[in-house]
């Protein structure tokens, strides 16, 4: 299609192009014109492309017309171009928008927000429990994966009546490698020892033990003693504020059944008391304690500590249902800063941290998919997910079912192996999608947020030839 179709809509000049392939063409189109007044006026392009993520940079270069009536260009999500030199090369700013039509509200500013994840102001320390047990190599290599999870601090863990003879080579090597290290101890001569090694942190000091924050530059985490004693925590902050020494409370958070409401009201207490004071909760008495999906239990108590200004988190990542504990605590932190700067529900965010469901699993309806399934007049297999089960369709027809098998009889791939894996595949994911409420992308991953490790792509290169792609068949 050579002419753009033209819509100009609000009273601003900023002028926007949006660059598609035929199959999208008349969807953006349709969504453009039903989100109303605009405040900038807006083309949509048909590249010459039949699916939009085919589109590269050589070819919006050699089939973009020119003269451009156009301040900005948003290139659909998947696009693999280098928008810099892109810009450069068409003298219009290129940016990339949402990877889906359904997201574009969104982008857009209708009906969500544009994400900003990248703040957040608490501080992730992250315990190697059983340090005392491990070789340096062990535990610096433990320490950079926690890092890159998230960590601000890497806590070694000491064990009751286990000695840990290297402790002092261990705070040592972890802050040659540029870690923040602290000492977790309930003995007072190692919690000396990592001190004296160069330690930032201890924990936990009492009113017994707090002498040794007196004689070494450490910043130590206070706790009552005995345990739910929270006039022994104030006792002891006072004193530590008094002789000019920095601290971070923790009235401790006690497991569920073992004490955890009173916990809590410990914790709100203890800030009524001192509005000021630097706080810590550990939150591996839930997350590592409660048989449920660490993600939520972590989202609601970043959101108290949110609530309360509490800005250091002790996290523990132990449990094989907790592998991710640390990644999901950084996107709960991240999610909570970001909700309370609007002053709004930590909702509409995209933190990661919906990892089974999805809040928008199905892009299209059951009779959009209809529609798009009538034009279509090849034998390639198409896969979509809807609220009324899996579609597949090609020229020979469309089907819907619930289930992947139930779609078996409807296949012909002549005797190709790899078409017959790929399409297995293919609606075995489908099949997952529908029954979680999940949004289902052919050819792309499954999206569990946070809870799986992220592959980040170079959208400015193609896709090395896959199981869907063969040599000579790209368009160009």
């Amino acid at each position: 299609m050579g002419v753009p179709a033209e819509l100009k809509l609000g009273t601003m000049t900023e002028r926007l192009l949006l660059l598609t392939g035929h199959y999208a063409y008349p969807r953006l189109v349709k969504l453009m014109s039903g989100l109303g007044p605009l405040p900038f006026a807006w083309r949509v392009h048909d590249i010459g492309v039949k699916v939009a993520a085919l589109m590269t940079e050589a070819i919006i270069l050699r089939r973009l017309p020119r003269p451009l009536d156009a301040d900005r260009i948003i290139l659909p999500g998947r696009c693999r171009a280098d928008l810099v030199s892109l810009s450069k090369e068409i003298g219009v700013a290129c940016e990339r928008g949402p990877d889906e039509l359904a997201d574009l509200p969104a982008f857009f500013g209708r009906g969500g927000r544009k994400l900003d994840l990248s703040k957040h102001e608490i501080r992730i320390f992250s315990e190697i429990v059983d340090a005392s047990g491990l070789s340096l190599d062990v535990i610096l290599a433990r320490a950079a994966a926690m890092r890159g999870a998230g960590a601000d601090v890497i806590d070694l863990g000491c064990l009751p009546d286990t000695p840990f003879p290297r402790l002092e080579d261990s705070v040592r090597a972890l802050k040659a490698a540029g870690h923040a290290v602290s000492v977790d101890s309930a003995n007072a001569e190692e919690l000396e020892r990592g001190a004296a090694a160069g330690a930032d942190f201890l924990l936990s000091l009492t009113e017994a033990s707090l002498h040794i924050a007196r004689d070494y530059p450490v910043t130590p985490i206070l706790i009552p003693q005995p345990h739910s004693n929270l006039d022994s925590l104030r006792r002891l902050a006072e004193t530590a504020a008094a002789e000019d020494i920095s601290f971070i409370l923790d009235p401790i958070l006690d497991p569920i059944q073992f004490g955890f409401a009173e916990s809590l009201a410990r914790y709100i207490e203890m800030r009524r008391l001192m509005p000021e004071a630097p706080m810590m909760m550990g939150t591996g008495n839930l997350t590592e304690l409660t048989e449920a999906d660490s993600s939520g239990v972590t989202a609601l108590l970043l959101g108290l500590c949110s609530e309360l200004s509490i800005r250091n988190v002790l996290v523990v990542q132990v449990s094989p249902h907790t592998r991710r504990t640390i990644a999901e605590h950084d996107a709960a932190r991240r999610l909570m800063y970001a909700a309370h700067a609007e002053e709004a529900l930590p909702k509409g965010f995209g933190a990661g941290l919906n990892q089974v469901h999805d809040m928008k699993p199905f892009l299209s309806s059951p009779a959009e998919i209809e529609e798009r399934a009538k034009d279509v007049s090849d034998a390639n297999y198409r896969i979509e997910v809807a609220e009324d089960g899996i579609h597949l369709y090609n020229r020979a027809g469309h089907h819907v079912a619930r289930e992947a098998m139930a779609l078996y009889p409807h296949l012909a791939v002549g005797g190709d192996d790899a078409h017959a894996f790929y399409l297995g595949a293919e609606l075995a994911k489908a099949e997952i999608a529908f029954a979680l409420g999940k949004r289902y992308i052919q050819d792309e991953p499954l999206d569990f947020g946070v809870a799986t490790e992220r592959v980040e792509e170079d959208l400015t290169r193609l896709r090395a030839i896959g199981h869907t792609l063969r040599a000579g068949k790209a368009e160009s």
